[in-house]
């Protein structure tokens, strides 16, 4: 017992230091900014030594709620078979009140917009994070200013570049690189704490209430700025399932809290020294001689904080095309060896260049700040309420509970959303407008879907009642299997129609393989397929798959042998229906500009070959007109 207790508890450490770079990179580097903009004159808020104590006590307090309270204690709780993730926690909040339909369309486009504001996030963190580690050149020497803007694209542009190749092997430096950074900002908070320890008071809550409620308007909106601080916490729960409740934990109070607060500390300790730091306090809060190295390290880090959020978008949309609300698009798989690191060339390309965008056009870290915290908090905030649902329909524990669990967090992040609105105008159109697109895409494309497999369904006869009709009068039979990929396993696939239409001739084996996605992550090997036998060697065959796994048809089919449908791959044929979809006016429910949104996305989406994993070489495409 005691060796299997040493075992688990290395075992814990190590996902921990992975999670470092991965989980922590974003809210780690938040430093970086946080107190600079808290403390911005430009705010209104004189730079005296209870406002210097009362914004750090708002960051110290934010931090032990938002993160270790909500998403620590409380969000990591509600996990879709371990699985975590906004997309994950939609899946088990419709699913927790299926029989609503009218709440379940709300809480779907709750969760879709948090989505959609994720990936305002995936475009704000790498601009706003390098960004901000360059700017340390500046403290050096003002003979770099000019060239922050062009350093920091060209580090992001060089980023993107190589993602096609894989993280794999600079991914095993994301822990120890993070967990040094960790420490050194932990030691230089904390340095200058020793300087001015009387900076702890901060740690008394009434210097919050004071700053928060004590200066007007002002202190509502300064609050758009402290929430920069817990940017990145959602990261804590959508890479739940790659390390586990315990790691991510683990590393939180082990190192990366205490590291984030001793460093907002030693920043504030600067301040109340030298309010002149505010220039750059996190810079300044190190020695001279550590001012390069430090802005090579927080470089490195910040690179960390957006390689886990570029994958973090890669994941995303995995999740969102398998669960019905993205058009299938090319995912690569960049290792072998490691299940989930995949690459998706079409994002990774929209994504440079809003990325690129951003930094060009904003071009500044403080710039930025004032559009990071709308996407940040959106979709924390739909986080809130979708963990209400699972708790009170999910779970079914008592409508107090429920409400006394979430209503708290939900004051505080609507609270922090009304304070970053208030920058709308200063940037925050940026990701509310990339959300708003994303959002009308997803939910079009979710709806479109819908609409088209009604069309197909009500003009396609029911499956066992054709087979027997058409072996009435058999056709001619030809060597070989022919498998039918079928949206609707109830119905008669249009290519098995069209291929009748016009080759006259049936394969001697037919088999009529729906692909099903489930609102869970994984489905086990042992869940995973279906068969039932039908009349004159025909079959039909369900192959079913979780919105985290990989579909792959021809191993499904491996799978049907213990009983009894065993396949030759060079003898199989796939018959795929390739609709073209139309706008039409006379067609009922989905009409006008989203039902020609949904044509040019479905014109353009990926090949069904690709996403199923299908041997290009056996396969036949035939074409069907639908109007919607």
């Amino acid at each position: 017992m005691r060796r299997m207790n040493t075992s688990t508890k290395q075992s814990t450490a190590a996902l921990a230091l992975l999670a470092l770079g991965v989980v922590y990179g974003d809210i780690g580097t938040s430093p970086l900014y946080a107190v600079k903009e808290t403390f911005n004159p430009q705010h209104g808020i004189p730079m005296t030594a209870e406002n210097i104590l009362g914004g750090l006590s708002a960051i110290f307090w934010s931090l032990m709620i938002v993160v270790t309270l909500k998403y620590v204690t409380l969000v990591l709780r509600a996990n879709n078979r371990g699985e975590g993730g906004i997309m994950a926690l939609l899946a088990l909040a419709s699913a927790s009140v299926a029989d609503r339909p009218r709440l379940r369309r709300t809480l779907l486009a709750i969760g879709v917009f948090g989505a959609a504001l994720f990936y305002g996030d995936a475009v704000l963190t790498p601009a706003i994070s390098v960004l901000s580690a360059v700017e340390g050149l500046e403290v050096g020497t003002a003979a770099f200013k000019p060239y922050v803007v062009p350093i920091s694209a060209g580090i992001l542009i060089g980023l993107f570049l190589i993602q096609r190749h894989g993280t794999g092997v600079v991914g095993l430096l994301f822990g120890p690189v993070c967990g040094a950074w960790f420490l050194a900002i932990g030691a230089a908070g904390l340095w200058n704490i020793a300087k001015a320890p009387e900076v702890l008071a901060a740690l008394d809550p009434r210097h919050a209430w004071q700053f928060a409620t004590g200066h007007g308007a002002a202190s509502f909106v300064v609050l758009g700025s402290v929430l920069l601080a817990i940017t990145g916490a959602e990261a804590l729960y959508a890479d739940m399932g790659h390390f586990g409740k315990r790691a991510i934990r683990f590393a939180w109070f082990g190192l990366v809290a205490p590291a984030l607060v001793l460093n907002y500390f030693g920043q504030g300790a600067l301040l109340l020294v030298d309010p002149k730091a505010i220039e750059n306090p996190f810079f300044l809060a190190f020695p001279s001689w550590a001012l390069y190295p430090m802005v090579v390290l927080a470089t490195a880090a910040t690179v960390i904080a957006s390689q886990a959020t570029i994958s973090g978008a890669y994941s995303m949309t995995q999740q969102a095309i398998q669960l019905g609300y993205l058009p299938r698009m090319a995912i690569r798989h960049t290792s072998a060896r490691v299940m989930g690191q995949i690459y998706v060339p079409a994002v990774n390309a929209a994504l440079l260049v809003a990325v690129i965008a951003a930094v060009v056009g904003f071009g500044s870290s403080t710039a930025l700040a004032s559009a990071y915290g709308v996407a940040v908090m959106g979709t924390m905030l739909a986080t809130t309420v979708l963990t209400f649902f699972v708790l009170a329909y999910g779970w079914r524990f008592p409508l107090w509970l429920c409400i006394l669990a979430t209503g708290f967090f939900f004051a505080i992040d609507a609270t922090f959303f009304a304070a970053a609105m208030h920058k709308v105008m200063d940037g925050g159109w940026f990701p509310l407008a990339l959300a708003a697109l994303m959002f009308t895409v997803m939910m079009s494309w979710r709806r479109g879907r819908d609409a088209l497999a009604v069309q197909l369904r009500s003009g396609s006869p029911p499956l066992l009642e054709f087979l027997r009709s058409l072996f009435g009068t058999p056709p001619g039979r030809v060597p070989g299997t022919a498998v039918f990929l079928n949206a609707d396993r109830e119905a008669t696939p249009h290519a098995l129609l069209h291929s009748l239409k016009h080759y006259k001739v049936l394969h001697e084996r037919n088999v009529f393989l729906t692909v099903a996605f489930q609102d869970v992550p994984w489905v086990p090997d042992a869940e995973r397929i279906s068969c039932e036998t039908l009349p004159d060697d025909c079959w039909r065959v369900t192959a079913r798959y979780g919105f985290m796994d990989t579909p792959d048809v021809a191993l499904a089919l491996e799978m049907c042998a213990p009983v009894g449908l065993q396949v030759e791959p060079m003898e199989v044929s796939y018959f795929l229906s390739r609709e073209k979809v139309v706008p039409d006016a006379g067609t009922r429910g989905f009409s006008g500009w989203r039902d020609r949104l949904f044509a040019t996305i479905a014109r353009n989406a990926g090949s069904a070959t690709d996403f199923f994993h299908i041997p290009a070489n056996r396969v036949v495409e035939l074409g069907t007109r639908v109007g919607i």
